[in-house]
């Protein structure tokens, strides 16, 4: 018998189920001192992380405190967090000031990003994923780090070629990537000179039922709009086993900062991926374009070393994800704009 449910009937059920900790994370819990801090916690990963967090801290039975913090932080999610023993910190970072005030802590995770809507807010993209990494390196230079980054570092690579490696050297395309390679150099420089232990989660893509790349496939079979096929191939993850690895990261962070690729191991095809969904849908589905020979694709080997294969299979999400769908589950309106080739996001 599986032990995932067969299905996902609410946003209450959906935070659980990513918020839930393995054996393994409860026990990194146990090894690791120290409190911990997510910064830029309210963007899509970030309330769910931190829920895994304490949970397993809880279920570890070591005392442990958890802040959240963010720019803006809604009233709503502010008392979310603190229902379930989360400090939300409201910290605009890029402002030395505010950034000082924030507690001293042992463990530090970086979620802060800017990715949508990049195009034509350059200057504030390169602000928050290059420069504010300087300046958390300098305020928490005695942390440890786990940051994210993306596998938009890398290039487009032949479909079949396994995907990009950790060693493989960067290629970003467009100013968004450009500026995570950035933000990865930082963390580079200040681990080499201030001997931080970082590690770098080189992500591709999480997702859940409210976004992800099926999530844009089942709503454009929905509204009848054609798949490109164009990006054909893609990587995906379960965004509770990217949380339980970002987690565990913490305990194989290095001098210098260390790259992770974190993603499924399967290569899905839109095509065949968008044929599956408008069955379980019941919608035609339409096409345009052809697939390119090259695509953006990551091997995460290291990380399956690492932390194990994870838990949660790509047919398994695809069939959740239709489901919600269909039972017009809420989504957050955030398309992964995976099938973009040129780095204008």
């Amino acid at each position: 018998m599986s032990q995932w449910p067969e299905r996902i009937p609410d946003q209450e059920s959906l935070e659980e189920l990513l918020s839930r900790p393995s054996s393994a994370v409860v026990q990194l819990m146990q090894r690791i001192p120290g409190d911990m801090m997510f910064l830029g916690a309210f963007g899509k990963i970030g309330p769910t992380l931190t829920w895994m967090a304490r949970r397993a801290t809880d279920q570890a039975g070591v005392p442990r405190r958890i802040y959240a913090v963010g720019r803006n932080i809604s009233p709503d999610r502010s008392q979310w967090c603190l229902e379930r023993g989360i400090e939300p910190i409201r910290c605009d970072m890029l402002d030395r000031r505010q950034l000082a005030d924030l507690p001293d802590v042992q463990n530090i995770f970086y979620l802060a990003a800017m990715k949508f809507g990049t195009t034509g807010q350059e200057p504030f993209t390169w602000a928050l994923n290059s420069y504010l990494p300087g300046l958390v390196c300098e305020r928490f230079s005695g942390s440890r780090i786990v940051a994210y980054s993306t596998g938009n570092v890398y290039p487009l690579v032949p479909v079949h070629s396994g995907g990009s490696k950790e060693e493989d050297p960067p290629e970003p395309i467009g100013e968004y990537a450009m500026s995570c390679l950035g933000r990865e150099r930082i963390f580079t420089y200040f681990s080499l000179t201030r001997n931080i232990p970082v590690a770098l989660i080189r992500l591709n893509y999480a997702h859940e039922l409210r976004y992800g790349i099926m999530v844009d496939l089942g709503q454009k079979i929905l509204v009848g709009q054609p798949i490109d096929l164009t990006m054909g191939y893609f990587n995906v993850i379960w965004q509770g086993d990217s949380n339980q690895m970002t987690l565990r990261a913490l305990e194989h962070v290095a001098v210098p900062a260390r790259p992770i690729n974190v993603t499924g191991p399967e290569l899905l095809q839109v095509r065949q991926v968008a044929g599956q969904l408008a069955q379980l849908l019941g919608r035609p589905v339409e096409f345009t374009g052809t697939e390119a020979p090259t695509a953006l694709l990551s091997n995460a080997s290291r990380a399956y070393e690492l932390f194990g294969m994870p838990q949660v299979s790509a047919e398994q999400i695809l069939r959740w994800v239709a489901d919600w769908l269909r039972c017009g589950g809420p989504t957050l309106g955030k398309p992964t704009k995976f099938q973009v080739r040129n780095g204008r996001f």
